[in-house]
């Protein structure tokens, strides 16, 4: 599985909209200036969060954006699927299942399909406010146990 760059952007946008509402809307220009951030490219980015229902948008001088939910209540997986499509680990294992004439007979398809639970299982259980809050206990659970910030 590799995340894109519009995966990875919006997560940032995602985040900072968390960390700068402040009940508001936020332009932006201001999220592309705090997150050094195209205005095209974030545009584009944004459209795909706004058309997902992740966002709320008011035009207008006092306009922008803000989440439509609180940060506890958006999993990294959400955001992430709406943007990638999917995070699939290998081709074969797709969102509407397996798409394989080998499927039957593959020694390895449960591998795949395992790995693929278990990204779609952590990400899933990490949130919007586990970022912000810089909750690396949760993060890195199971990868640095001795990990205490």
């Amino acid at each position: 599985m590799m995340v894109s760059t519009k995966g990875r952007y919006a997560l940032t946008v995602m985040v900072d909209l968390a960390k700068n509402e402040d009940g508001g809307y936020v332009s932006l220009s201001d999220i592309a200036e705090r997150e050094n951030l195209s205005m095209k490219y974030l545009e584009s980015i944004i459209s795909i969060l706004n058309k997902g229902g992740m966002l709320l948008s008011l035009r207008g001088k006092n306009g922008g954006y803000k989440l439509a939910r609180e940060p506890k209540d958006y999993n990294i997986n959400e955001i992430l699927l709406l943007t990638e499509g999917t995070l699939a680990p290998v081709n074969c294992i797709m969102q509407d299942g397996v798409q394989c004439d080998k499927a039957a007979t593959c020694s390895t398809l449960p591998l795949w399909a395992g790995l693929d639970k278990v990204i779609e299982g952590y990400l899933s259980d990490i949130t919007l406010e586990d970022i912000i809050t810089g909750n690396r206990r949760k993060m890195l659970k199971g990868y640095c146990e001795s990990c205490d910030n």
